[in-house]
């Protein structure tokens, strides 16, 4: 039998100063398959036999349904790297009740094999709103004023002094800002973009209504919209429908040298498209926090200049990531009680 030293999953142990409504024999157990933060980790060991990854190692997803039986989970707390098709999903014990990401999206999951076998899916929507958003902003300005170029001279001790033509980039007052997708995190980005004097032009399935249009132009086509784009933000999910949603055709629809922001998931662009259009200058720069096949990410952004690249920060904060993993044992606090999950998706 394996040693719990040699596990990559750590078990935390029954003790006092668990939650004081449950017995420790009594608690539920919680597998979390990655580390999460201090203060999550420390309320999933107080109110659940909770099985930390201290060494935080990603697992796939047939190892998660193993180690899910292997401990006797009740309830199981996921992040988005983890994959967990129709085939994990059936692997799982019958005794799990929940399946938790520490996410908004859900395209991880394969949700209609959840429905199927009646196991309760939840994510963590709203708390990741102005994070997200604000990385967005961040990725937006970085790529329009070339951030990375300057950066990258100031690292290799290559910056010889000011001059009047140096890295010179987009002034991004007074342009126009598309947005593909105006939920939460599309509306606050319009929020944000409206201070730095940018007239905003989105597309969504609904129109908005004018308490939260705020002036901004409605496209009921997307297509119809891209042209009016100095700046094309996507927020919109991860589906089968919307994979490689920005290929070369809607490229070319956009203004020469319109610049590209994603927050959303990389799976929505097509990676050949998007870099040709950065090679020719079709897009002038694009700033990007997502990837397919995440963390390995098309090689050919890597050696753009005029690529401004980050390890998918949207979410990563202190006060950010604390709140998604408290709305995610709220979601299994939920089932565990009986009752719906506040953040149910299936």
């Amino acid at each position: 039998m394996t040693s719990p030293a040699e596990l990559p999953f750590a078990a935390q142990s029954d003790s006092p100063a668990s939650h004081p409504s449950a017995q420790p024999s009594a608690r539920p157990v919680l597998l979390l398959t990655r580390r999460l933060p201090e203060a999550v980790e420390a309320r999933a060991s107080r109110d659940y036999r909770a099985v930390l990854n201290p060494e935080d190692r990603a697992f796939s997803g047939a190892e998660i349904a193993a180690r899910a039986a292997e401990v006797g989970a009740d309830a199981v707390l996921c992040c988005a790297g983890d994959r967990l098709d129709s085939a994990a999903i059936a692997a799982l014990p019958q005794r799990v009740r929940v399946l938790a990401t520490f996410s908004v999206g859900t395209d991880h999951i394969d949700l209609e094999a959840a429905r199927a076998r009646g196991l309760t899916v939840s994510n963590t929507p709203d708390v990741l709103t102005d994070a997200t958003a604000d990385i967005a902003l961040l990725l937006l300005l970085g790529a329009a004023r070339r951030a990375s170029e300057g950066e990258r001279m100031i690292r290799a001790n290559a910056w010889t002094g000011w001059t009047p033509t140096q890295l010179m980039g987009t002034h991004v007052g007074g342009k126009r800002l598309g947005i593909v997708g105006m939920g939460r995190i599309g509306q606050a980005v319009a929020a944000r973009a409206r201070a730095f004097g940018m007239t905003i032009h989105y597309s969504n399935r609904r129109r908005l209504t004018p308490d939260l249009e705020l002036g901004a132009t409605y496209h009921a086509d997307p297509e119809a919209m891209l042209p009016e784009c100095d700046v094309l933000s996507l927020h919109f999910p991860a589906t089968a429908e919307t994979r490689h949603w920005l290929n070369a055709e809607r490229i070319g629809r956009l203004p020469p040298g319109a610049i590209l922001i994603n927050t959303a998931r990389g799976s929505v662009v097509d990676d050949e498209a998007v870099i040709a259009a950065l090679k020719t200058g079709r897009l002038a720069s694009a700033g990007l926090d997502v990837f397919e096949n995440e963390p390995n990410l098309h090689p050919g952004y890597r050696d753009l200049p005029n690529a401004f690249l980050l390890p998918h920060l949207g979410s990563a904060t202190v006060e950010t990531r604390n709140a998604m993993g408290f709305k995610a044992l709220d979601n299994i606090d939920a089932v565990m009680a009986g009752r719906p999950a506040p953040d149910r998706v299936v």
